[in-house]
């Protein structure tokens, strides 16, 4: 047989590049530049404002002082609503992607379509719409009064109990996400060889299934609990006043920049905290799946019994998932100030879509919003693919500072992150090349970036965990370079979770909020912010009909990464 051309020098030169005990050094390089100029430099600038004073510990002292106890309640509330939404979460999310990847049944198809469908939701109007559903004054408990003749409302959602609903209704995903693609790799022959040996579903499903789901479950809990940390809008609508954004927020508000400082500083204590107790408890074991890319087939449900019990479930499960989306679009089309004490709107227009399309200033929000988006998610799949494979193929020193460096900016709440941006680029500095970056387009996106890094990093370290080594090793023992087997096995192979990761990336930049109310500007505001304002003026019906399209952008990415993730499907053979 002819021996294949010797390879030319440059290919020799990229090759011993790759084998050299540098080359890693040379990867993750650009990840830590970028990380140490807008996640260390911004972060540090917070943690020396937190010791100024006469008395370096004075803050500190202040907030841990029982005679003073509202830090210490908002700490305790802020904890005790982020433990529970994660259980909440992880309970709705895993059961959701379970039945929908394992089963088969009637209503499956559309309830897999809706179960997507909080994502969708800006977190603004959707803590509105549970409001105007479920609130004191909300749909269902005025309609309720008035059907049973009652004095007061016979049940409403407020306080805590609103906040950790809301939560799970809009932070489930993230389970669901991610176990979904978990699962659709998982090796059947796990369960048939348990299943063989004596073990019952339940024991299979906590001995077996449960343990290979447990990066993605810990990659989700990551998420849920550091969101939830930093939740600000929910706590502010349901009367919640004591948690840590919201003492934040008060802080700065009042002037006391360093105080608002020093909750910053704890806050982000306990979430790095969690963060090296969840990557403790993920390491104990190893799950790797050694199936090759085989992967379990969905069952059948044959049992009338349990037909008829899925559809009754499947239609109350759509009802619940799409009545905040009917109640935004009913909303959106009433005229504004005209709704009142009614249960539902009396007066309708559509001038508010017509708006939409017709008026530029209405219009430029929403183009700010796809824009900046579309360039901080590019950003996020670069950087985050990059540091995902580092953190779980490579061996290098400096591996559990690089993974809570990518994970800081999740614990902090968005209005720590964007006030450390404008201390540290409100002056020229080399971090951004000698020019002001406030006020400019590029301040939103890089808040975006720095904020959603950890959706894609989290998600495609998941999938990796799961992708035998061995299956690289292979393809490297047949003549295979690092580069191409990066390109054609690894990206494909793990290409359902670096997409899961993108499209949670891509929704959080178009419904941020917290961030974009304190950089934005008069030429750059994003289409949360404009949601805001016109919540504000009490204009529902206007800020619902943005809702709507924000809808219906994120329904076109479902649709666009949908056809993606199939396409996909063949690309590594």
């Amino acid at each position: 047989m002819e021996k294949p051309p010797v390879d030319s020098y440059q290919d020799n030169a990229w090759v011993r590049l790759t084998q050299s005990k540098w080359f890693v050094y040379i990867l993750i390089s650009p990840l830590f530049l970028v990380l140490f100029a807008y996640v260390v430099y911004p972060f540090y600038q917070t943690f020396i404002q937190s010791f100024t004073g006469d008395d370096a510990l004075s803050h500190y002292k202040k907030f841990f002082s029982l005679a003073s106890p509202a830090n210490l309640e908002a700490l305790w509330t802020s904890l005790y609503i982020s433990i529970i939404s994660v259980i909440c979460c992880a309970i709705v999310g895993v059961t959701m992607a379970f039945l929908l990847e394992r089963y088969d049944f009637p209503g499956r198809r559309l309830l897999a379509i809706l179960v997507l469908v909080p994502m969708a939701l800006p977190p603004l109007v959707g803590v509105l719409s549970f409001t105007f559903l479920y609130g004191d004054s909300g749909i269902f408990p005025r309609a309720l009064q008035h059907l049973f003749g009652l004095d007061q409302v016979p049940f409403s959602l407020n306080g805590i109990m609103g906040v950790i609903v809301v939560h799970t209704f809009t932070m489930y995903t993230y389970f669901y996400l991610t176990a979904s693609a978990a699962i659709k790799g998982l090796d059947p022959s796990l369960e048939e060889a348990a299943t063989s040996l004596g073990a019952g579903r339940i024991r299979v499903w906590t001995k077996v299934i449960l343990p290979m789901l447990t990066p993605s479950i810990v990659a989700s809990a990551l998420l849920v609990f550091m969101i939830s940390m930093a939740s600000y809008t929910a706590p502010l609508m349901f009367g919640v006043e004591r948690t840590m954004t919201m003492q934040i927020y008060l802080s700065r508000t009042n002037g006391n920049l360093e105080m608002a400082a020093t909750q910053s500083m704890i806050l982000s204590f306990v979430s790095i905290t969690f963060l090296i107790i969840m990557r403790w408890y993920q390491n104990r074991r190893n799950y790797q799946n050694l199936s090759k890319g085989i992967s379990v087939h969905r069952s059948e449900v044959s049992s009338k019994g349990m037909k008829i019990l899925a559809t009754i479930a499947s239609f109350v499960g759509t009802l619940i998932l799409i009545l905040p989306i009917l109640v935004l679009i009913l909303i959106s089309f009433s005229v504004d100030g005209a709704w009142k004490t009614q249960i539902l709107p009396t007066d309708y227009t559509i001038d508010h879509y017509i708006a939409l399309f017709t008026d530029e200033r209405t219009w430029r929000p929403i183009w700010n919003s796809i824009q900046m988006g579309v360039v901080a998610t590019l950003g996020n799949i670069l950087f985050g693919v990059a540091a995902a494979y580092a953190m779980v193929r490579l061996n290098f020193k400096g591996k559990t500072l690089l993974d809570i460096l990518i994970m800081v900016p999740w614990a902090l709440p968005g209005t720590v992150v964007a006030v450390n941006l404008i201390a540290a680029f409100s002056t020229e500095n080399i971090f951004a090349f000698n020019q002001v970056l406030i006020g400019t387009f590029w301040i939103l996106p890089l808040a975006y970036f720095i904020r959603h890094l950890p959706l894609v990093f989290r998600s495609t370290s998941a999938s990796l965990v799961q992708l035998d080594q061995s299956i690289e090793e292979a393809a490297r023992s047949l003549g295979a370079t690092w580069l191409y087997t990066f390109r054609r096995i690894v990206i494909p192979l793990t290409f359902t979770g670096i997409l899961a990761g993108t499209l949670l990336a891509l929704v959080q930049s178009l419904g941020e909020f917290v961030a974009s109310i304190l950089i934005y500007s008069s030429s750059t505001i994003p289409l949360s912010v404009a949601i805001f304002q016109k919540l504000y003026a009490f204009k529902f019906g206007t800020a619902c009909a943005y809702g709507v399209l924000q809808i219906c952008l994120i329904l076109i990415v479902l649709i666009i990464s949908e056809k993606l993730s199939k396409g996909s499907a063949g690309s590594a053979i």
